[in-house]
């Protein structure tokens, strides 16, 4: 079994200032909006990070899940690890464990070509886990979230190169990771203190909550080649961290260079 890291969402109070700031600061683009959203009272826009992305997120109506997350956490921040299973059995294994272990599925929709399961953020702790299915099982191609196709003249890896790792916190790292790791059906590998389960293209590392935001997707790792213009723009933007990290949407961008 494949799972791929597909797409990668992030939750924003207000969405056209944040797409500001990350399209500015890493170099990337706008590649789709899905009207679609609008039935759980959103907007959002999604960009492309090589051949996979990031959506951001933004509540247009009053009390939504989205709006609730907010609140939960404080401010903006990420939401959803999205990702493609290599087959619709697979797909269809990873929401069984997902039951098999007690955790709830928050959403789902079976569509002739393509197949979505969200398992419940409460249940696994630190973030949706969305698992799909999207014929014809290509990492670098069709994706329905984005569209489809259409989307391929929107990618420049001239600055941000791709995501490398997902960082998920909470107050008991080994919990978290348990429970993903059972979930994905994935081993799940301690590196001193460091727990981590691979998928096909980044890790997913689980980590002590030491911000005072409590669970959640709290960082994200990923390949630059223009490091230093990046922290230039940051620090214009406010969002400079460190020599090593800018924080964009209430996210943790780790940037390592290739």
């Amino acid at each position: 079994m494949t799972i791929q890291l597909r797409q990668i969402c992030l939750v924003a109070r207000e969405l056209k200032p944040v797409i500001d700031d990350l399209t500015n600061v890493l170099g990337i683009h706008s590649c789709f909006i899905d009207p679609g959203v609008g039935a759980f009272g959103l907007e959002n826009t999604l960009m492309c990070i090589g051949r996979n992305f990031l959506e951001v997120v933004a509540p247009v109506e009053e009390n939504t899940a989205g709006g609730r997350y907010l609140d939960k956490r404080n401010g903006d921040g990420g939401y959803m690890v999205i990702c493609q299973a290599d087959s619709k059995e697979n797909q269809q294994s990873v929401r069984q464990r997902a039951l098999d272990n007690g955790i709830r599925i928050a959403h789902e929709s079976e569509r002739e070509n393509w197949n979505i399961c969200q398992i419940h953020p409460g249940d696994m702790i630190a973030s949706f886990f969305e698992i799909e299915w999207v014929p014809p099982n290509d990492f670098e191609g069709n994706w329905m979230p984005a569209g489809g196709l259409g989307w391929e003249d929107k990618v420049d890896q001239s600055t941000t190169v791709d995501f490398v790792a997902v960082e998920l916190q909470g107050p008991d790292p080994v919990e978290i990771a348990d429970r993903w790791g059972k979930v994905a059906g994935l081993p799940v590998s301690r590196d001193g203190d460091v727990l981590a389960m691979r998928l096909n293209n980044v890790d997913v590392r689980f980590v002590e909550a030491t911000d005072g935001r409590g669970a959640g997707l709290g960082g994200l790792d990923v390949s630059v080649k223009d490091k230093a213009g990046i922290l230039d723009r940051a620090k214009v933007r406010g969002a400079y961290v460190s020599d090593d990290q800018v924080m964009l949407c209430g996210t943790r961008w780790n940037l390592v260079e290739v």
